[in-house]
């Protein structure tokens, strides 16, 4: 599968792609491309947009676009929490389709997202 990377996503996750063509955005020089453009370019040449932005789904209208996108929360875009969802990651990368968008939530996440529901309801 031909997977890119997003401009916030790190690009040290490349090694939890194995057996897969993965490139970054800054590698493509794609940098200044945004949401709708970057899809545009990127669903010629790669199956999957693997990011961090977590208003994607509501910027775009992913199903026109001839490209998966799988969406990854973590507290930080660090790596070390990120690895956590690869083995997940690399699942889904086995059925997703072309214009379907997953997120993928670390542990962490999850739990500070529940603590600040919590404290709205107060």
């Amino acid at each position: 599968m031909r997977i890119l990377l997003d401009h916030c996503t790190p690009a040290g996750l490349k090694k939890y792609f194995p057996g897969h063509e993965v490139e970054t955005v800054a590698k493509r020089g794609w940098n200044e491309l945004r949401n709708g453009e970057l899809l545009r370019q990127a669903e010629n040449d790669f199956d999957t947009l693997v990011t961090t932005d977590k208003s994607i789904k509501y910027q775009q209208h992913l199903p026109s676009f001839n490209i998966a996108v799988i969406v990854l929360r973590a507290t930080r875009n660090k790596i070390e929490m990120l690895a956590e969802l690869m083995p997940e990651c690399l699942k889904l990368l086995e059925t997703i389709l072309p214009g379907e968008c997953h997120y993928l939530f670390t542990a962490e996440y999850l739990e500070r997202e529940a603590r600040r529901k919590n404290r709205g309801r107060k």
